[in-house]
């Protein structure tokens, strides 16, 4: 079932109308947007320098199999060890939201999918992400990162 059906689904059970996502700020959104292309190509091309500078070094990874990691130097470490040349991450179009939090960053909300390299026959699925990102010295870091399979 598709989200749009989903949610749907959801409206019609509950008889609540659900809101359409609207970004609050245009501009947080494309900022946001762009850090979270620029994370995915570093990831989807093993860049782990640039992967390395936009965590926060206080980063939480939560991932609904292996469970919180608070280790940058072990998340890292694991990209590149399970990750290069084995998995490639493609966004949904159309499905982040971004909302501000204030005096801190913003929250990212949105769904991708992961294409395993070594089983290309391997139907990739949907699933919803959550980062939190970190504004320090003017520069965007991912903090917190939900990752639900």
């Amino acid at each position: 079932m598709g989200l749009l059906n989903t949610l749907n689904t959801v409206q019609a059970q509950t008889n609540v109308s659900l809101p359409s996502y609207s970004p609050p700020s245009s501009e947080l959104h494309a900022q946001i947007v762009r850090m979270d292309s620029i994370f995915f190509d570093a990831y989807n091309h093993c860049k782990m320098e640039v992967i390395e500078q936009l965590f926060s070094e206080d980063i939480e990874f939560f991932h609904d199999k292996g469970g919180l990691s608070t280790s940058k130097k072990d998340i890292v470490n694991a990209i590149r060890n399970n990750i290069c040349d084995k998995v490639q991450r493609e966004l949904i179009p159309g499905t982040i939201e971004v909302y501000p939090i204030a005096n801190y960053g913003a929250v990212q909300m949105g769904w991708h999918q992961f294409h395993n390299n070594q089983e290309p026959d391997a139907k990739p699925h949907p699933s919803k992400f959550v980062t939190i990102w970190k504004k320090e010295n003017d520069k965007w870091v991912m903090a917190r990162v939900i990752s639900i399979h």
